[in-house]
């Protein structure tokens, strides 16, 4: 018997049980659905690979790699497949030269304000400073950043930072442009990244079958599955 055997963008079943999860992890600095869209969204576009062994203590928010995110290994099974097939599902609309359209909660109002979105990118394109600061330093192509610095530096603490205050109409707008830097972004590593960026990038990721507790974890930790991203604290 297999797992991670469904394709395709995840239901909304299947968001409200990530973001479920992620609202219950430990510490409660874990990302919200929103943030780890952006967060994903920048690590795919981004100049090479970044391991999950580098970026889900960042989703999840926790301190330390020791620290046990899952009650059991199914659960463990089950949350790092829906991150997979949406990680999938980015890279896959971007491998396409499709625009990926952003995953934005909305407020009490209906209002999707777009800066969580914003926060993960930043931080994704964190993982990789050196990359990005070189397409942000990109006279021709470094624009595409502008609507995501916007929206990151909306409520910054130092009015400096912070960009004249965006209207609704020009939010939507935004976000539009937002996704269009997306897709310029991916475009340019994928021309002037190293060779992973132009041709690993497109290949899906895959797990073909269940995986066990004593088996080397799929993040490349070089860790046992149930000491890394499968620790789990069964209750």
């Amino acid at each position: 018997m297999t797992i991670f055997t469904q394709n395709g963008p995840l239901a909304e079943a299947e968001f409200d049980r990530l973001e479920k999860f992620l609202k219950g992890c430990k510490g409660g600095r874990a990302m919200n659905i929103e943030e780890l869209d952006g967060f994903f969204s920048a690590l795919v576009a981004g100049p090479d690979i970044v391991m999950p062994s580098q970026y889900l203590p960042e989703v999840f928010g926790r301190g330390t790699s020791d620290t046990r995110e899952f009650d059991s290994l199914e659960e463990a099974n089950e949350i790092l497949a829906l991150m997979m097939r949406h990680w999938n599902d980015i890279a896959g609309t971007l491998s396409k030269d499709e625009a990926y359209l952003p995953i934005l909660l909305e407020d009490e109002n209906g209002v999707a304000h777009g800066n969580d979105w914003a926060r993960g990118f930043v931080r994704g394109t964190n993982i990789r400073h050196d990359g990005w600061a070189r397409l942000l330093g990109d006279d021709d192509h470094g624009g595409c950043m502008i609507p995501m610095l916007m929206l990151y530096h909306e409520h910054d603490e130092d009015p400096a930072l912070r960009p004249e205050p965006i209207g609704p109409d020009q939010r939507e707008k935004t976000i539009q442009h937002m996704a269009a830097g997306l897709l310029g972004a991916y475009r340019y590593f994928r021309q002037h990244g190293q060779p992973y960026a132009s041709t690993r990038a497109h290949q899906p990721r895959h797990a073909e079958s269940k995986i066990g507790r004593n088996d080397p974890c799929p993040c490349g930790s070089g860790k046992k599955y149930k000491r890394c991203c499968g620790g789990a604290t069964i209750n």
